[in-house]
């Protein structure tokens, strides 16, 4: 049914008593889960963010756009991982301004503000219950909260302020037209503080220049990055784009820096503060985390045991799903890849559509979201339950690459030495099987990274160009993809491994998360050998 035919059937049916009764249902909800991260935790992260910003500035923060799924109907919304962590509210069409200063304002002051998307009874009967002002007041702890239609005439001058920061902005948001939608609350913060429409890509790339690139990576940034990039007129008409690619060297460089800060210093800073801020977790986030990371570990166990032959790549996902949602993750924290054979070797498969798994190694990177926060796991077992001797020694130089990994992963080692060892491990290996003759080629069949940060998204913010610290969560995914075509033995073809793990960073060493699922091809082929709770599931024929 669609929406307004919805809305006309409540309105027609549901007793005014009823709405009256609904339309009070701001207060503590019974039968749901109780560990999600506190209103204290997310007060803790606002003042954390204060700690960092420089006198007299204010960072925005907006939520996220719905997204349209088909027609009338909308994909599950996902909050914006940042407005979640600073504040806890999950909805869309809202804004979250947080001050470095206390704002007077007659005889009070404040340090926040908040405008929230408003209550309507006939709507929540439809799509579900809205906080509203009063319950982000009461259950997230905001004083100062306001419809979001309000914003649009609320008397703040942004030009006052020394900086502003924020993220680049969503440009793919539709609405209705009304006040409070989120495109009219992007559009009023850029009047008010006269800040010029730029090109999404290209702001994104400008802000990832302004922060990772160095000598070092300059020529492969402008030769594989930004010249294929030139043809977009927003590229082409860059004064600053335009004068890296022409003359890419170090004083270069150091000159579009100070114009992207000086241009785009809101959104640079404002990536930096986040970054620093998620990458390393608090003791609550850790809770929510390992067991993320627990719930996937089990569910990749329990595929060990239920992998047959027969099954489809669909199949498998199923039931990782549903090992998921037994342990109360609400989703996935990224589409599933299971990939059997060739499509092993295709690092984002995505469609999951092999009708038959047959004798092949299958590839399975998948990772569940529990309160917003996702695991990121992958094994790779043999859908028969035995590795063959190719399929076992690619698999076990993939696992020695990552033991070699996990002794660095510990407070002060150089974040990038981890891709460095991963690197090495696997080039020595190659080489040593005769599928490489020298270390320049790894990335034949190692086309991808070793690690990345882990919490609210399954790449989350972080750190890259530092060294490690503790309680940072990173993943350690070294592989190996050798598709069909590729020039060596036959034998060696459409063998595909990634092993990852999820990896907390201690003082003197790390701590493996996701342990629960085996790693060693003897206990892979061990667990195979096991009884599945899924193996006597029987369903009916489809007519």
């Amino acid at each position: 049914m669609k929406f307004i035919q919805k809305l006309i059937f409540v309105a027609g049916t549901v007793c005014l008593g009823t709405l009256q009764v609904f339309s009070q249902t701001t207060s503590k909800t019974e039968n749901v889960p109780t560990d999600y991260l506190s209103k204290e935790f997310h007060a803790g992260r606002r003042q954390a963010l204060r700690d960092l910003m420089p006198a007299n500035s204010v960072t925005v923060i907006f939520s996220y756009p719905d997204q349209l799924f088909s027609n009338d109907v909308n994909y599950v919304y996902h909050a914006n991982p940042d407005l979640y962590y600073f504040s806890g509210y999950k909805e869309p069409n809202a804004a979250l301004l947080i001050f470095k200063d206390m704002q007077a304002d007659g005889d009070s002051s404040y340090n926040e503000l908040f405008f929230v998307r408003h209550r309507d009874p006939l709507r929540e009967q439809v799509t579900g219950k809205r906080l509203g002002v009063e319950g982000v007041k009461s259950q997230l702890g905001f004083k100062r909260v306001y419809n979001s239609e309000a914003f649009l005439d609320f008397p703040i001058d942004f030009k006052k302020f020394s900086a502003v920061f924020y993220d680049s902005p969503p440009e793919d948001v539709t609405g209705d037209g009304s006040a409070g939608e989120l495109r009219n609350l992007i559009s009023t913060f850029k009047t008010k503080a006269s800040i010029p429409h730029v090109d999404q890509q290209l702001l994104y790339d400008l802000t990832l220049i302004g922060k990772y690139a160095s000598p070092a990576n300059l020529n492969r940034l402008v030769t594989a990055y930004l010249k294929p990039k030139l043809n977009k007129e927003a590229y082409k008409n860059s004064p600053i784009i335009q004068e890296l690619v022409n003359k890419p060297d170090s004083a270069t460089l150091a000159d579009v820096k100070t114009k992207i800060s000086t241009g785009f210093g809101g959104i640079s800073s404002y990536a930096e503060y986040t970054n620093t801020l998620r990458g390393i977790k608090t003791p609550e986030e850790l809770e929510l985390l390992k067991k993320s990371v627990q719930i996937s570990s089990l569910a990749h166990a329990e595929i060990m045991r239920a992998i047959k032959p027969s099954m489809s790549e669909r199949e498998l996902e199923g039931i990782f799903m549903y090992v998921h949602k037994k342990y109360g993750a609400e989703d996935e924290g990224y589409p599933p890849i299971v990939g059997a054979g060739a499509n092993a070797c295709i690092l984002h498969y995505e469609e999951n559509n092999a009708t038959k798994l047959n004798n092949q190694l299958t590839l399975m990177d998948v990772g569940a979201e529990y309160h917003g926060y996702s695991a990121d796991v992958t094994r790779t077992v043999p859908a028969n339950g035995k590795f063959t001797d190719e399929q076992r020694v690619i698999y076990q130089l993939v696992y020695d690459a990552q033991e070699e990994i996990f002794k660095l992963c510990k407070e002060g080692v150089v974040y990038a030495s981890v891709e460095q060892k991963a690197t090495e491990v696997l080039a020595a290996g190659l080489i040593k099987l005769g599928l490489i003759k020298n270390a320049s080629e790894v990335k034949k069949y190692y086309p991808h990274g070793c690690s990345h940060h882990l919490g609210l998204d399954v790449h989350d913010k972080g750190a890259y160009n530092g060294n490690l610290m503790a309680n940072m969560v990173i993943t350690v995914e070294p592989g190996i993809y050798i598709p069909a075509g590729s020039p060596c033995d036959k034998k060696w073809w459409n063998i595909g491994v990634r092993i990852e793990d999820d990896v907390l960073i201690g003082k003197n060493g790390c701590t493996i998360l996701s342990i629960d699922a085996p790693r060693k091809w003897q206990d892979v082929e061990k667990m195979a050998a096991e009884k599945s709770i899924f193996d006597n599931a029987n369903f009916p024929e489809l007519k």
